[in-house]
């Protein structure tokens, strides 16, 4: 009977694996996104304004109550951000925490039985989690696999991947982070928060979902990539500052790793998002005090409070604080080196086999984690209780069926304590609590403490680049605090001193680790202060984080920039190539033809070349009455679509609509040349015109951007570089040297005074008045010697 039961088992999970989808059902790259048809998966952003004939007339509607009602919905806007992103972090932190409780509660109670038994629940428990995890991932949201880091980071740069802002990515990544970290992986749920933060904004900013029917008009009122550019970057910061509790941090992080552009106004918007977060965190810890959130408790989001622990700190103990950083930059630079093969591996052989070879993979990885958790400890001998004050808070052995510090497991007797199990059988949360804690002089052994570190680390490089949602500051922390604490260790024994402490070492290498690894600096020590609570450690902690991340330099990259080049994000980052230096625009440009429009372009000539060719900007050429050319601006391929799929600016002549320009009635508004964020928007294989259609003729003169950014053709290329990088452009033109200079502006014409009108512009500079009198006669004789230099004159002593 029994093996009749285990036949139809069997057969019943035979047939539901069959019926997923194998690699020929769904091609998917290496992070799991949908190629498109053309192979490729992402594309620039539209930060420019594209000054068009839409865009000034809904300009000239735009009155200062209007302005101010887009100010406010801003600020309306980023509120809204940091209650969804605490919320979500307060979701995601009751649920790991409460899954993490159940799990190890379970577990203990039954290994007072039975340790096999207490075994196979402790598998299967971290089974079924981390399966969730990859099923929603593979079959649901396949863009939020990894911690998004480097697509945000690569949206923020002017880089759009398809499918990283979407309602049901968010979906993925907050059910599948509850998963991956309650399933006991060597990874954290922070990356993954920065993710949902962004998502969250992203859906505030274009008014809700769509797909899902999650839309609201009157949340429908930011169209451009500039403003969803604002509110992603709050999401950021958000995500930041619901992970660690540290909302100063999360705006530096923002500033510091993700963003390529700041101004003034959104660093506050993006303080008072992050504040929220910490007030919405807050009022959920407060509320969950009572115990109405189960096995949530203080511990449950990330604050390591070392404020009792080390006062002061000797010159002596420089020396050693030096090595840690020098540690945890050669570690941080390996682990960035052994992520890249490994993800390089799984890209080009095993992720292209399909979603069932994922999910096998992450279920060896999590099977294989489960075993080294519980079977290291099982070797492991148990050490006496310390002697502890009655006062002094500490409890050991923890009683069956809690987890925290001094766990009993597998110990002979009452007053023991497995010090390797303390750190195995943790969330990794109370795990680096531990490790922190100070008066724990002599928890840990040389021995336990390096057999973690060895298989954690290892741990952390196989899960890294798995189809789960997957962070890397906790087990960064864990790997840096396990190496730090070692070092405690020695000094503490070398110098016989009462005043160290072990813990103010492991917190010292936690920085040093992620230094080494991600590179960030300044965010990560404010955090690193943030978390810990004393600020006295403020320049131990910036001193192993300059030494790490110069140490980590000198071999390779940060993680999230290494990360972003295998995922092929062209990122560009803030300083050009030496070599651009001796480079011009011309020779950047190299010998490909430009594809052009005239300015009346015939319906089918738009379809060709649209079919023929991937560019989405075109340069759009007029002939003067002297016969020759002009550029008048460009036009955007999205643009060309939104005209060919509404067919109400075809017209019968060849001939411009309206020669002189701005008479024409705009037909569109300035909205529906918006693209949907994180998505393909409208593709030429959608829009069906019939022969009719083709044989008629577009005026592209409104719809064009009549003044896009142009730069001579010997310029440096590394000058292109920083002004294309720091606007924010996605296409800069080309052109010859230009023949003559029609005025010349200094920064005295750009300070203008606020109650000017349309039609007087009145300068800050008084001198400019008072001399413009006197130099009226010489700019007359300039003129009659000089007709070319007539406007340079002008305008030169006008602003002079």
């Amino acid at each position: 009977m029994l093996s009749n039961h285990l036949q139809n088992g069997i057969e019943t999970a035979r047939l539901v694996w069959s019926r997923l989808p194998n690699s020929d059902d769904e091609a998917l790259d290496e992070v799991g996104l949908s190629k498109k048809s053309d192979g490729s998966r992402s594309e620039s952003l539209d930060y420019e304004v594209i000054e068009n004939n839409a865009y000034r007339e809904e300009q000239a509607q735009r009155r200062k109550l209007m302005v101010g009602y887009y100010v406010g919905v801003k600020w309306f806007f980023a509120l809204l951000i940091g209650i969804g992103t605490g919320l979500a972090a307060v979701f995601i932190n009751i649920s790991v925490e409460n899954f993490a409780g159940w799990k190890f509660q379970l577990t203990f109670s039954i290994i007072q039985k039975s340790y096999v038994a207490g075994f196979l629940v402790y598998i299967l428990f971290n089974l079924l989690l981390v399966f969730s995890s990859v099923y929603i991932v593979t079959q649901f949201a396949p863009a939020a696999a990894g911690s998004g880091i480097p697509e945000i980071k690569g949206y923020l740069n002017g880089i759009d991947t398809h499918g990283i802002l979407l309602f049901r990515t968010l979906i993925g990544k907050i059910f599948g982070s509850i998963g991956s970290v309650g399933g006991g992986l060597a990874l954290g749920k922070e990356g993954p928060l920065v993710h949902t933060g962004a998502c969250i904004a992203s859906l505030f900013g274009q008014g809700g979902s769509t797909k899902y029917h999650l839309s609201s008009r009157w949340l429908q009122v930011f169209k451009s990539d500039r403003d969803r550019r604002d509110l992603v970057t709050c999401g950021c910061a958000a995500g930041v500052a619901a992970a660690f509790r540290a909302p100063v941090g999360g705006v530096l992080f923002a500033l510091e790793e993700v963003t390529s552009w700041w101004r003034s106004q959104l660093m506050w918007r993006v303080f008072f998002t992050s504040a929220v977060v910490a007030v919405v965190v807050r009022t959920a810890m407060g509320w969950c005090k009572s115990g109405k959130c189960g096995h949530f408790g203080s511990g449950g989001f990330i604050i390591w409070d070392i404020s009792d622990g080390q006062e002061d700190y000797s010159f002596e103990e420089l020396l050693p604080m030096a090595i840690i950083g020098v540690i945890g930059g050669l570690l941080g630079a390996l682990f960035n080196q052994l992520t890249i093969y490994i993800t390089y591996w799984r890209r080009n052989y095993l992720h292209k086999k399909g979603s069932r070879v994922k999910m096998i993979e992450v279920c060896l990885v999590s099977l294989i984690t489960s075993v080294i958790s519980f079977g290291l400890p099982l070797l492991r001998k148990c050490s006496p209780c310390p002697e502890v004050e009655l006062n002094s808070g500490i409890e050991c052995p923890r009683p069956p069926g809690m987890y925290g510090n001094y766990v009993n497991f597998y110990c002979h007797k009452d007053n023991e304590y497995n010090d390797l199990a303390t750190i195995f059988f943790n969330t990794q949360d109370d795990a680096i609590r531990n490790l922190f804690s100070a008066k724990t002089i002599h928890e840990y052994s040389a021995q336990s403490l390096l057999t973690f570190l060895v298989m954690f680390y290892s741990l952390a490089v196989l899960t890294f680049g798995t189809a789960v949602p997957a962070g890397q500051f906790v087990p960064g922390i864990m790997i840096g605090s396990t190496y730090g604490r070692l070092v405690g260790m020695f000094v503490v024994n070398f110098y016989k001193k009462l005043n160290i402490e072990e813990g103010t070492y492991a917190l010292l290498g936690a920085a040093s680790f992620l230094g080494g690894s991600m590179r960030m600096t300044v965010s990560l020590c404010v955090i690193m202060v943030e978390i810990t609570n004393n600020l006295k450690l403020l320049p131990l902690i910036m001193l192993v984080l300059l030494i790490s991340k110069a140490v980590g330099d000198a071999f390779n990259e940060g993680l999230y920039e290494e990360q972003a080049r295998l995922r092929g994000i062209p990122l560009l980052e803030s300083r050009p190539k030496y070599q651009m230096r001796k480079m011009t625009a011309k020779e950047a440009c190299g010998n490909k033809k430009v594809v052009y429009f005239p300015r009346v372009v015939k319906v089918a000539d738009v379809v060709s070349i649209l079919r023929s060719n991937e560019h989405n900007g075109f340069p759009v050429i007029d002939h003067t009455r002297n016969g020759e050319s002009l550029v008048i601006g460009l036009m955007l391929r999205s643009h060309l679509l939104v005209l060919l799929q509404s067919k109400v600016d075809f017209q019968h002549s060849p001939l411009p609509s309206d020669p002189r320009g701005g008479g024409k009635p705009i037909r569109h508004n300035f909205t529906e040349f918006a693209k949907p964020v994180s998505s393909k928007g409208i593709s030429i294989d959608d829009i069906h015109l019939s022969s009719d259609d083709l044989e008629m003729y577009i005026d592209l003169a409104p719809f064009l951007n009549p003044s896009p950014y142009v730069v001579p053709e010997d310029m440096s290329l590394s000058k292109v570089y920083n002004l294309f990088r720091q606007l924010g452009l996605r296409h800069i033109l080309v052109v010859p040297r230009a023949s003559r200079v029609i005025g010349l502006i200094t920064r005295k014409d750009l300070l203008i005074e606020d109650n000017e009108n349309s039609e007087t512009v009145e300068l800050q500079s008084t001198s400019v008045r008072a001399r413009r009198q006197d130099r009226k006669a010489s700019v007359r004789e300039a003129d009659a010697e000089h007709p070319l230099l007539n406007g340079l004159l002008v305008k030169e002593y006008s602003s002079s």
